[in-house]
């Protein structure tokens, strides 16, 4: 036993020198280099480094930069509206939502391929000018979708007056896109509420007026609301009309 633990350590002692000589080759410092046209170029290690963070920011990216917030929340309104709170599950809504975003950003997601991320993995352009392009058709896409008043308040927050709109920051239209998202969701959840609303006061009226007032209206409601949606065919027009709101007019 004394014998093979020395020759572990002996083992372990002759690879250390080969790793430190090693090292210097196989890891390239993290550094930026200054290429041409004044483009700056970063190390692969930078490179991986940058795409990471990329990736642990994604989830924040989907809700905040796509049409996953609108989609999500007229989902939960709908499914609130008609009065059944697990049903469907919250997965069977995320996936939705994520499959309705992915058909509404589409053509956003290829333009960001064909113009960046193809002639980046082909070598043509350098890491930076890959992000400034990956940029241009996603910030088209959320300015299209954001209010004019709403994109005024933050310029007016952070103290921006861009001369023309490509100007804007992103620290500006992010927010602004954000928060017209969020109020074009609750206007179209407010229209979805309104006739499951009726349904539930005429039924909550007839149990009224028949001294019925032990018996919870929703009991008898949630059926009525159910056959409704169903005989409209509610899903399609919902997801139909979501689709039609991101359309350009």
């Amino acid at each position: 036993m004394k014998t093979t633990t020395r020759m572990l350590w002996v083992l372990l002692l002759g690879l250390v020198p080969m790793v430190v000589l090693a090292a210097p080759l196989a890891l390239p410092a993290v550094t930026m280099q200054p290429g041409a046209n004044g483009a700056t170029s970063y190390s692969v290690n930078l490179q991986i480094l940058i795409f990471m963070t990329l990736l642990s920011l994604l989830p924040g990216i989907l809700m905040a930069m796509t049409a996953f917030t609108r989609i999500i929340i007229v989902l939960s309104i709908l499914r609130q509206a008609i009065g059944m709170a697990q049903t469907p599950t919250n997965q069977i809504l995320l996936g939705i939502a994520l499959f309705m975003t992915y058909f509404v950003m589409a053509p956003v997601f290829n333009q960001i391929n064909d113009n960046a991320i193809q002639p980046y993995l082909a070598e043509k352009i350098q890491f930076p000018e890959a992000i400034d392009k990956a940029q241009i058709p996603l910030r088209g896409f959320m300015l299209d979708q954001t209010r004019k008043n709403d994109l005024s308040m933050f310029e007016k927050f952070a103290k921006n007056n861009p001369a023309t709109i490509d100007e804007i920051p992103m620290s500006v239209v992010i927010p602004a896109f954000i928060t017209s998202e969020l109020k074009t969701a609750f206007q179209i959840g407010f229209i979805l509420f309104l006739p499951f609303l009726i349904i539930d006061l005429v039924v909550s009226s007839v149990l009224m007026a028949m001294g019925m007032m032990m018996l919870s209206p929703l009991i008898i409601s949630l059926p009525f609301k159910i056959m409704l949606f169903v005989m409209v065919d509610g899903w399609t027009l919902v997801l139909g009309s979501l689709a039609k709101s991101f359309a350009l007019p």
